[in-house]
Formats: C-alpha cells, sequence, structure tokens
C-alpha cells in the first residue's frame, strides 16, 4: 500500500514538473489583435491604408493544393478592381517549405502573388501553429499601425463572398 501511494506520489510529481516546463506555442492570431513580429522571414507589405491578405498554406496540404485555384481567383479579381488594385495586398506563407518547395508549388499552380517559405516553422510557431490552409486579414492604418480583422482556417469558400467580406470587414473603399 505505501508503494503504490509513494510510486502514484512520484509520478504526479513528474507529470508537474514536465507540464510546466512544456513550453506553449503563442495563441492563434485573432480578430482585433495585432499581428506578431514574424522576423526574420516575413515583414508586412506596405500598402498605404490597406489590406494585406496572408494564407499559411504547406505544398503537402491536399486542402492548399486544392485551394491554389480560388486563391489564384482570389488574386486575380484583386488586381482586375481598379478600387483594390494596390491597397489589397495577397501573400502567402509555406509552413514547413523550404524555398525550393515554395517555388514547386509556386510553379505548379502558376501563383502570381508573393509566397515565403517558413521553412523552419519560424512564423508558424510565431502565428500559434495554425493548420492549413488558414487565412489572416490585416488592415494596416495610414499611420503604419495595424490590426487583424479576420482569422481563420479553412478554405475561402466562394471567392466573390470572400472578397466582399474583406471589404466589409477592412472597411476599405
Amino acid at each position: 500500500m505505501i508503494k503504490i501511494k509513494y510510486g502514484t506520489s512520484i509520478m504526479l510529481m513528474l507529470m508537474i514538473l514536465l507540464g510546466s516546463s512544456v513550453s506553449t506555442a503563442a495563441s492563434l492570431p485573432a480578430a482585433g489583435s495585432v499581428l506578431p513580429d514574424l522576423s526574420p522571414g516575413f515583414s508586412l507589405p506596405k500598402p498605404k491604408d490597406g489590406v494585406v491578405i496572408i494564407e499559411i498554406f504547406s505544398m503537402y496540404c491536399p486542402y492548399c493544393q486544392r485551394e491554389a485555384p480560388n486563391v489564384n481567383k482570389l488574386y486575380d479579381k484583386i488586381q482586375a478592381n481598379q478600387n483594390l488594385k494596390g491597397k489589397v495586398r495577397l501573400v502567402g506563407i509555406g509552413v514547413g517549405n523550404s524555398s525550393y518547395e515554395v517555388d514547386v508549388f509556386r510553379k505548379r499552380y502558376s501563383i502570381s502573388f508573393p509566397l515565403y517559405s517558413d521553412g523552419d516553422f519560424v512564423i508558424h510557431k510565431k502565428l500559434g501553429e495554425p493548420r492549413t490552409p488558414y487565412f489572416i486579414a490585416v488592415k494596416i492604418n495610414p499611420d503604419g499601425s495595424h490590426r487583424i480583422f479576420y482569422s481563420k482556417l479553412g478554405e475561402l469558400g466562394d471567392v466573390d463572398a470572400f472578397l466582399a467580406e474583406m471589404v466589409r470587414l477592412s472597411g476599405i473603399k
């Protein structure tokens, strides 16, 4: 009986010690918060009074592969709209992907917008280790400050509806 209590106590102490020493990842970006510093490796593009939509993807993610044509359509619609072109930027961050892997993804899916490599998961950890695809939209104010107004796991869905939601939520004119 004493051995069981002693063994249980040791196990409980070990669990507490190990649990307290494990580092936890940052929490996922939330609407209303500020994007964490993602340097080195990535910094927000600087459209004046604009919006940056960030896609967190992996070339090995089947959902990201399936979503690539829709994300390309989103980029094309932004570029074709004179009210949005130059004010809304779209970028992708390939988590766990080397520069080579990001280039393979870019070529395979004919991606025209900037893609960045996060081969060592540094950016991914700073963002709370989101699954892919994950979309974050950031409103950049004229003074250079910014706020996240959209943060969501999953596919875009209807591209027109997604773009309309980005315009509505950001208040961009």
